[in-house]
């Protein structure tokens, strides 16, 4: 890639490892973002912990007997809202019942 000796060559390669070396510091915080996800599952581990809010089970416990008929297909949690999403369907139409995941109360349904 570049020829032995002379001037020039130490100061193109110079140039070229500082060129290398800019690249990796701009990507390195992307890199390190990317090595610890924030994932709904984390932070809802990391609230429970905290004693900020209920557990998921607790929760379905409350809710799922006041959604008699319905399939109940899962959770969602939003850490900013600190709520759970419960989403269930029956007749081909979805429900969602959204709950206060520090006061396990229903906040609001969606049909």
């Amino acid at each position: 890639m570049f020829k032995a000796g002379g001037l020039a060559t130490a100061a193109m390669i110079d140039r070229f490892v500082l060129t290398m070396l800019a690249c990796l510091l701009a990507v390195a915080p992307a890199q390190a973002a990317r090595a610890e996800p924030r994932t709904e599952q984390g932070q809802v581990r990391k609230d429970i912990r905290a004693g900020n809010v209920r557990s998921l089970r607790e929760i379905e416990r409350k809710v799922l007997p006041t959604m008699p008929h319905m399939q109940y297909l899962g959770p969602e949690y939003d850490p900013a809202a600190m709520a759970y999403r419960l989403k269930f369907i029956q007749d081909g139409r979805v429900v969602f019942v959204d709950v206060d995941a520090r006061s396990g109360a229903i906040i609001g349904t969606s049909r």
